[in-house]
């Protein structure tokens, strides 16, 4: 009697003596590696090789997109934005009069400090608020804009977007309304908006809906006293061009690669941050 030949084994379980093979690389495999597929079954192996061999599906801006993922970036800058509230408040005494407070009066964005060496003012500004009201109508625009923004540019790209348009928003402070006293987040919400007006365009839809609120919103900045109109004309412009430079600049320069079109991207937020640097320097000097 010729004896049985051994059995076939698991390749990934050699304990394992199975019947079953994948049907792309022929390899015997246990029920516990093997995957249902169109035909047959397949190895986990073969799965994970399939994955790899599929190119990342990305979005509009070159960040990947993944399946509903979480805007951290905007859930973060809320969340530091009601810290330092929480800070001043406590440091004044009162929720309505936080302004009293030493941490206000160090970030608040002041040109003549500005232009004294206190650089800080002009970043640390854009995370106070003046009182409840200010910085919940700010929390709320960040909310509803900055989600959508953020899954389009990715988290990176979008907070890059948010600080040039910082930056922007204390340009237009420093060059327009140089004995202000000026804090809030809405010139890098105005930036937003902005940057969700040229995602729009850029997906081919329609962006009347978000023009109408930057209109109103700029309508709104002329007609009421105490509102940095010049802070949110800065923002608005820095947020856009930046975008711009994002989701426009790599085809109008003629981009040949996916990964040119990333490199001309990055440089444009820079160069936009870095002029708006520059203005927020001359503007200082002018000062001094």
């Amino acid at each position: 009697m010729q004896p049985q030949p051994p059995a076939p084994v698991c390749v990934r379980h050699p304990d394992r003596a199975t019947g079953l093979a994948c049907t792309r690389c022929g390899r015997p495999a246990c029920a516990d590696c093997l995957r249902p597929a169109a035909v047959g079954q397949h190895c986990v192996d073969c799965l994970q090789q399939d994955r790899r061999s599929v190119p990342q599906v990305r979005t509009v801006a070159g960040a990947p997109a993944g399946a509903a993922p979480r805007p951290l970036v905007t859930y973060a800058l809320i969340a530091l934005n009601l810290l330092v509230f929480g800070i001043t408040a406590a440091e004044a005494g009162s929720v309505v009069d936080n302004q009293r407070s030493g941490l206000f009066l160090d970030w608040v964005l002041y040109p003549p400090a500005v232009a004294d060496g206190e650089w800080w003012r002009v970043l640390g500004s854009g995370f106070l608020h003046y009182g409840p009201l200010h910085l919940l109508v700010n929390m709320f625009a960040l909310y509803v804009v900055g989600r959508d923004c953020e899954l389009v540019l990715g988290r990176v790209r979008y907070l890059l977007v948010y600080l040039v348009a910082l930056l922007g928003g204390s340009a237009g402070v420093m060059l327009f309304s140089q004995d202000s006293l000026t804090a809030g987040a809405s010139g890098a919400v105005y930036g937003l908006f902005g940057a969700v007006t040229v995602v729009l365009i850029r997906l081919r839809q329609s962006p009347n809906q978000m023009l109408i609120v930057i209109g109103i919103n700029v309508i709104i900045s002329l007609s009421l006293p105490g509102i940095s109109l010049w802070g949110h004309l800065g923002g608005l412009t820095a947020g856009t061009l930046a975008t711009l430079g994002v989701l426009f600049l790599p085809q109008w320069t003629g981009a040949k690669s996916p990964e040119a079109a990333r490199t001309i991207g990055w440089v444009s937020l820079a160069a936009v941050g870095l002029g708006a640097l520059a203005v927020i320097g001359l503007a200082g000097m002018s000062l001094v």
